[in-house]
């Protein structure tokens, strides 16, 4: 993938706000004091669906009418963010949508992607079968399918790190989490455009490592389950093309636990009064866990999702850890 310069980055975000306001960026002294570090936190829990996913849902449809004008509706496979992106800029477009989830799948997302207008399919034991056998409908349906990576996801989803960067100058280190990686390349991107040298740090969950095993390894590295509460680090098989992105635009890759996610879901809500899905609080859990080697520096967090279950965010508040389904 050839990396989007800053004007076709700026072309995304200006698309995007027309959707959507930019989402806040805050400075949170409890944090601070907590972590050692200067933090700032940026709010995609903010964002229309709850996620950040939506910006790329918006550029990336814009770019199919534009390219594709002939597709009547579209396909794809998610947890749930994703999903809800698309269905809310296909319903825009007056394009049908289906979903495929895997079994188990947050009922809570579920209801909101069909609430944006997705047709939800439930296939497959977790992630990686669900978008096979999205990807496999597609093709027999003639319907679009949308993969969970792609560059125009990508420059839609860079612009919340225009809107970081510009808001806050002097960042040392930025902490994303990465599951499929569009969330990360976009801040990879969005950095270098700028001619930046922050460094950003990926985030993976020790029970969901193949992102961790694949930059280790210099290849794509499948593991045999993936099964975290923090449903948007739960992956299996790593995108070859987001890993040749992220393997060389990262400075290193964090791993939690899901017991040190589900701490920082506590210390989001006591600190900022903020709701953090795992994948959301994955980021402050690994600044928690460098605490010694972070203190005193500039550092932003992003916040990817608020899309977090009441029974689960009940489990977590109460001291616990959620079993992932």
């Amino acid at each position: 993938m050839t990396m989007p310069d800053l004007a076709l980055l700026r072309a995304a975000r200006t698309l995007v706000h027309r959707h959507m306001a930019p989402t806040p960026t805050h400075h949170w002294p409890l944090l601070d004091a907590r972590t050692g570090a200067e933090v700032w936190v940026k709010h995609e829990n903010h964002a229309p669906t709850g996620a950040f996913k939506v910006r790329g849902g918006i550029v990336y449809l814009d770019w199919l009418r534009r390219t594709r004008p002939d597709v009547t509706g579209i396909v794809s496979a998610t947890r749930g963010n994703h999903g809800q992106s698309l269905a809310r800029a296909a319903a825009a477009l007056g394009l049908s949508c289906r979903i495929y989830v895997p079994e188990g799948n947050s009922p809570e997302k579920n209801a909101a992607m069909r609430a944006f207008g997705a047709e939800l399919v439930v296939h497959g034991a977790d992630f990686d079968a669900s978008r096979a056998e999205a990807r496999r409908m597609a093709e027999a349906g003639g319907l679009h399918f949308v993969p969970s990576f792609h560059p125009e996801l990508v420059r839609g989803v860079a612009s919340y790190g225009l809107e970081l960067f510009e808001a806050v100058e002097g960042i040392d280190t930025v902490y994303v989490p990465i599951g499929l990686g569009s969330g990360a390349c976009g801040l990879i991107a969005a950095r270098d455009a700028l001619g930046l040298s922050t460094r950003i740090v990926g985030v993976v969950s020790t029970h969901a490592p193949a992102t961790a095993l694949s930059i280790a390894a210099g290849r794509v590295v499948e593991t045999e389950s993936a099964r975290t509460f923090a449903d948007g680090m739960a992956v299996r098989v790593p995108d070859p093309e987001a890993f040749a992105i992220y393997a060389r635009g990262l400075a290193r890759v964090v791993q939690v636990s899901d017991d040190q996610v589900a701490e920082a879901v506590r210390a989001y809500f006591t600190d900022t009064h903020n709701l953090a899905e795992g994948a959301g609080a994955a980021p402050l859990a690994a600044l928690m866990s460098e605490r010694a080697a972070m203190a005193g520096r500039r550092v932003a967090l992003i916040l990817c999702g608020a899309n977090i279950d009441v029974p689960v965010l009940q489990e977590v508040l109460a001291g616990r850890t959620p079993v992932p389904a």
